[in-house]
C-alpha cells in the first residue's frame, strides 16, 4: 500500500513522538510503500498493520491529537 509520507509522519507523531517523527522524517521516501519500506518502518517502532489500519480508515483523524475534520471545518470557514 502507498501512504503519504505526511501522514506516516504524523502517525509517527502521535505514537513515538517528536523525535523519532523527525529523524523518520530524513528516512523516508515522499510515498511510503508498506511492502517495500516494511523493514524502515519496523525501525521506527511502526507496525505496518497499524498504519494500514489508519490509512484505510480516515487518517490521523481518528488519532488522539489527530486533525479530526479541521478540513472539512475550514471549508465551511472560507465557504468551500
Amino acid at each position: 500500500m502507498q501512504i503519504d509520507k505526511d501522514l506516516v509522519i504524523g502517525f509517527i507523531r502521535s505514537k513515538l513522538g517528536d523525535s523519532k517523527a523527525v529523524e523518520a522524517e530524513g528516512a523516508l521516501p515522499d510515498q511510503v510503500d508498506t511492502d517495500r519500506d516494511g523493514d524502515l518502518l519496523s525501525r521506527f517502532g511502526i507496525d505496518v498493520g497499524d498504519l494500514v489500519k489508519m490509512a484505510t480508515s480516515g487518517g490521523l483523524g481518528n488519532l488522539p491529537g489527530g486533525l479530526g475534520d479541521a478540513a472539512g471545518k475550514l471549508g465551511k470557514l472560507f465557504g468551500r
